[in-house]
């Protein structure tokens, strides 16, 4: 089964451009940085406690950078780019989604180099068409190296400060039945909620994975907002919504360091606190949670 959400995988531009900005947003180092020769990228991966943020660019030639400037050039911009969900098996789970009606790529090995330490990570790799998965990049990783190599990332300031984990990662969709079958029936993942919120005008799917949310967002039919989504037929990442220990010091952290933040605010769900970061930092629309106190 998928197990985990691997990472998120962050489309950039300029790696060491993208990398500064994401030590100032998330309050820690890199706990790798390195090249796929291969695919001729470059990237710098942020280990949280219950995924990673990667960040890729081209770097050369390959079929990773040609990718990634089809993407960057195109009617895409940097910001999020696809999900990688963590497996065992990755050689059982490429059959069980063909059981289950997709077809994914048969796995493939990969090896990745930390530049600054010198380790290697190899992985199995297998990914799906974007035809199945309604434009969302959707891949699937089986990790063979021992996970010391990607340890915690380091914390630049107080642990009570900086982003500890990711809260959940939105997708937006015009068809949430469709999202239904492809995240609950066919690859598996757990769902937790499927709610109407007339108020909002919107529809939201919860899929719980490895201790985070995949939400499925739409606008409701009746919604005034319904016609202006700009989805059109495919889905597509939206954003992402970090976990902080204390928001009033991770507020305060993130102003210094140049952010515009909105006031600190109730979340929808009671007990929670939060503020969103304009300007979409790393292209990507950015939420700050404090979660319910234990």
């Amino acid at each position: 089964m998928l197990e985990t959400l691997d990472h998120i995988v962050v489309a950039a531009e300029d790696i060491d451009s993208a990398e500064r900005q994401a030590v100032s947003l998330l309050g820690r180092t890199p706990a790798w940085a390195g090249r796929h020769s291969a695919l001729g990228t470059r990237n710098a991966v942020f280990r949280l406690a219950n995924t990673a943020i990667e960040l890729v660019a081209p770097d050369g030639e390959g079929p990773g950078a040609d990718a990634l400037r089809q993407w960057l050039e195109g009617q895409r911009a940097p910001g999020l780019m696809g999900l990688v969900f963590g497996t065992p098996n990755a050689a059982a789970e490429t059959q069980r989604l063909r059981e289950a009606g997709l077809s994914p790529s048969d796995p493939s090995p990969g090896l990745a180099q930390d530049e600054r330490s010198g380790a290697f990570r190899r992985f199995n790799q297998a990914t799906l068409p974007v035809e199945e998965t309604h434009g969302v990049r959707l891949s699937l990783i089986e990790d063979l190296t021992e996970t010391e190599l990607i340890p915690p990332s380091l914390p630049v300031a107080s642990e009570e400060a900086v982003v500890s984990r990711v809260d959940h990662v939105v997708v937006q969709t015009s068809d949430p039945e469709r999202a239904l079958d492809l995240y609950g029936a066919r690859l598996g993942l757990r769902l937790a909620l499927d709610r109407s919120f007339e108020k909002r005008g919107v529809r939201l799917l919860f899929f719980r994975v490895g201790g985070l949310t995949v939400e499925v967002a739409s606008r409701l039919a009746k919604s005034p907002a319904a016609e202006d989504t700009g989805l059109g037929h495919a889905d597509h990442l939206w954003g992402v919504a970090y976990q902080v220990v204390d928001i009033d010091q991770a507020y305060r952290r993130m102003a210094e360091a140049g952010f515009e933040l909105t006031s600190i605010r109730d979340g929808h769900k009671p007990g929670t606190r939060v503020f969103s970061v304009r300007g979409d930092p790393l292209g990507i629309p950015t939420l700050v949670i404090e979660p319910v106190a234990d």
